[in-house]
């Protein structure tokens, strides 16, 4: 029977130095391999040309690169590039490239389906299948990264964690692929350029602020109203806003970073002058800046973007108390790759 072979990249750089001189062969073999596993993103050992073939071989012989692919490929017309990526396993996550005149963000996803529950969103609707692996994670960074440079002539700026999945409920993994990713052992980006977008998962957030992380909060908001949260996203029913508001507050002690708020404004749902003044006031518990998000609908009449004069009411509130507001209109809208979108229809 043929024995499984171990991920590499499973492995840290101590590890790999001790694979080696276990066989007989210098440790600075190991840092060899582990620059061309993460700084260079080597798809294969045969990629590894400063290695002698024999050491290829029997690399080849213990591990695998499980190196995500690139299955398809879809541009918008305002430039967005959608990609469909399969794992290892043969699962399809997607992430997309967001470009604008001064910057090129990668939106990468963090679980094959989600955890939670939201109602408008299509990822939603996929049972989680798994959490991505921290690699998963990287590759899709390093693979808009190239596509940036290829179209764009320019490398990749921003991240966000606003693909599939809720970060958060994949803690571990998520933290390890943004240490890589900022290590100058790997991608060498700045924390700063690094959005981590949550739907508000109070223990995990005072675990972040705990664990010092250096990387920006967003949490997905949507109202500040517990019945009329828990309507649209169901598992407000178990972190209510209280609970949310008291880790932010805790963040904040902590960090010192303000917060974004991502939020949807839908006719009938959360269009109210009620449902403005609730969020105004949550707004003041900590510092933070708002981006009110055009709705991207999915399919059914659920859910439909409210009015202009309800954008402009939130809006108008907002900077009438000093609370810093842009509204991003949607990107990549003709390919299914907009906020809420993904759900692997390719």
């Amino acid at each position: 029977m043929e024995t499984k072979k171990k991920d590499i990249r499973a492995l840290t750089k101590a590890q790999l130095r001790d694979f080696f001189v276990a066989q007989g062969d210098k440790a600075f073999r190991g840092n060899q391999v582990y620059e061309w596993l993460w700084q260079k993103a080597a798809h294969s050992f045969e990629d590894m040309t400063n290695i002698s073939k024999e050491t290829r071989r029997m690399l080849e012989e213990n591990f695998v690169i499980n190196h995500i692919q690139v299955d398809t490929m879809q541009r918008s017309a305002d430039g967005t590039v959608k990609n469909a990526v399969r794992l290892h396993d043969d699962l399809v996550v997607e992430s997309v490239l967001i470009p604008t005149p001064k910057r090129t963000t990668a939106c990468v996803s963090s679980q094959v389906g989600c955890s939670l529950d939201c109602k408008f969103c299509a990822t939603a609707r996929l049972k989680r299948m798994r959490n991505l692996n921290p690699d998963e994670i990287y590759d899709q960074v390093v693979a808009i990264d190239n596509e940036s440079r290829l179209y764009y002539d320019r490398p990749l700026t921003n991240i966000v964690f606003m693909g599939m999945g809720e970060p958060l409920m994949n803690y571990n993994n998520v933290l390890k692929a943004i240490d890589k990713i900022t290590s100058p052992e790997g991608l060498g980006m700045s924390p700063k350029r690094i959005t981590l977008s949550t739907s508000g998962v109070p223990k995990m957030i005072k675990k972040l602020a705990d664990d010092e992380v250096k990387f920006n909060l967003a949490v997905s908001l949507h109202s500040a109203i517990d019945e009329v949260r828990t309507q649209i996203m169901p598992f407000n029913a178990t972190f209510p806003l209280a609970d949310l508001r008291e880790a932010l507050e805790y963040w904040y002690a902590k960090t010192k970073r303000r917060i974004s708020y991502e939020y949807v404004v839908w006719k009938g749902i959360n269009d109210t002058q009620e449902a403005v003044d609730a969020f105004v006031q949550f707004c003041k518990y900590v510092p933070c800046k708002v981006n009110i998000i055009e709705y991207n609908p999915i399919d059914d009449g659920d859910f439909q973007q409210a009015s202009n004069e309800a954008l402009q009411n939130y809006i108008d509130t907002l900077e009438k108390n000093h609370i810093v507001v842009n509204v991003r209109r949607s990107r990549g809208k003709d390919i299914d790759a907009a906020c809420g979108q993904l759900a692997n229809k390719s």
